[in-house]
Order: structure tokens, then sequence, then C-alpha cells
């Protein structure tokens, strides 16, 4: 029993300390005028800047920027400088160009202060937020513009109409993918076919008759002709040997034999 007592009285020991760390910022006392100094001091500044020296300050360097603002006054770092510019142009973008600033309003938060002014723009209205961190360090701007409920659902149904359009468009996009796949065989049997089929024959030449035959046919008959016209009795000019044909047997091959 007492050990489940000592548990119960750390527990709520640890919950008082998290209480006290959590009410440290929004107990702890800030200089709100100070601060709303700086936040007019920006407005002024921005204000009267051109996009040109908005983008001067964008490529000044960590060390030049922080050492520029530091010569100001501002208590701003470099990184939370160009951030701040970003949200003002953001801002004008969104509400046009600023026309009027009300009065500030201090807010002290678990992480510092929020220092507030009504904003009147040439489209629509906003309110201007600038966020301090404990140690007095201006970090961010907000400007929340005031929407319509005619913008807010026109705006609302622009995004569900690009978000359901992409998805139907990639749906899309991967069904013609997939029925792709159903021709991957055909292509695949019309390679192969490319890849076996036959060579073409070589062609054949054909061999011309050797001139030495021709020349021995002729000796041939030039001695038959001779033959004859000696067995004759006569010359070799009263008759024309038009062909010789071998027979395959006769008399002479059998007197031979």
């Amino acid at each position: 029993m007492k050990k489940k007592l000592s548990i119960a009285g750390l527990v709520l020991i640890l919950i008082f300390c998290l209480a006290g760390c959590g009410s440290k910022s929004a107990e702890k006392e800030y200089d709100e005028e100070l601060l709303q100094q700086y936040a007019q001091g920006i407005i002024n500044n921005f204000s009267k800047m051109s996009d040109e020296e908005f983008e001067q300050y964008r490529s000044m360097s960590d060390y030049n920027l922080d050492y520029t603002l530091m010569m100001t006054g501002f208590p701003i770092a470099a990184d939370n400088f160009r951030t701040m510019i970003d949200s003002w142009k953001s801002g004008q973008e969104d509400c046009g160009e600023f026309l009027e600033i009300g009065d500030f309003t201090t807010e002290v938060t678990n992480t510092g202060v929020i220092v507030s002014a009504p904003l009147k723009g040439e489209e629509r209205d906003a309110e201007l937020q600038f966020a301090f961190d404990e140690s007095g360090q201006m970090e961010s701007i907000t400007v929340n513009a005031h929407y319509t409920t005619v913008e807010i659902l026109k705006k609302a149904g622009l995004n569900t109409i690009l978000g359901m359009g992409t998805v139907f468009v990639v749906l899309i996009f991967i069904s013609f993918i997939i029925s792709l796949f159903e021709k991957i065989p055909a292509l695949e049997a019309k390679f192969r076919k490319k890849e076996v089929a036959p060579a073409a024959p070589a062609p054949v030449t054909v061999a011309e008759p050797a001139p030495a035959a021709q020349a021995d046919d002729s000796e041939l008959i030039a001695v038959i002709a001779a033959a004859i016209a000696a067995a004759e009795g006569t010359t070799t000019d009263g008759f024309v040997v038009r062909s010789i044909k071998r027979r395959k047997s006769n008399k002479w091959n059998s007197s031979v034999r």
C-alpha cells in the first residue's frame, strides 16, 4: 500500500512540474510596446520596398544579411527574414495592396508572443500576425486573409476537382498500361519468328563446259571423217559430219573383246 502511495505521489509531482513548465512562457513578462514597435517597423519598411529590393535581400549571404539586420536593430535571423519576405508577398497576392493597418494586440503563448493587427487590403481584409519567441526574436509573419463563404466553397470545389481529376488521369494511364500487357505475347512471338527465319539459299553457279572437251570432239570428228573418206576412196570435201553418237554395243566392241 505504501509503495502505491509513493508512486502516486511521484506522478502528481511530475504533473505539477509539467504544468509549471507549460505556463512558464505565459507567466514571463514581455515588453509588449517594444515588440509592437518592431512589428510596425517591419510594416513600414516592407511597404516601401520594391521587388528589386526584396530580391536583393534574398540574394544576400547569411552573414551580410545578419549584419545588416543587426545594424538596423531588428531582432531577426537571416533565414526568418527571407521567410517573412515570402509571407508578405504571398499576402499581397491574396489581399492586394495593403491599404491600412489597425491597432496592435498582444497575446502571450507557451512559445512566445503573437502581435496581431487587422489589415485592410485592396481586394480583401486580413489579419496580420507577428510571432516572437521567448527571447523576443521575431520568427515569422502570417497574413490570414478573410475569404467569403462563396470564395471558400469555390476554392474547396476547385481543389476537389483537381484532386479527383488527377486520380482519374492516373487510373486511366494505369488501365492503358495494363491493356498493353495483352499484346506482349504477340510481339514476343513475332520477334521470335524473325529470329528463326531461314537464311536465303546461296546462288548456284553453273559451270561452263571446258573448252578442252570441245577441242577433243573436233579432233575426233576430223579423224573419223578421214577414215570414212579413205574407205570410200574419196576426199572429205564431199561430205560433212553433223554429229557423232556412240552406240552401246557394236561389232567393233565385240571384236575388240
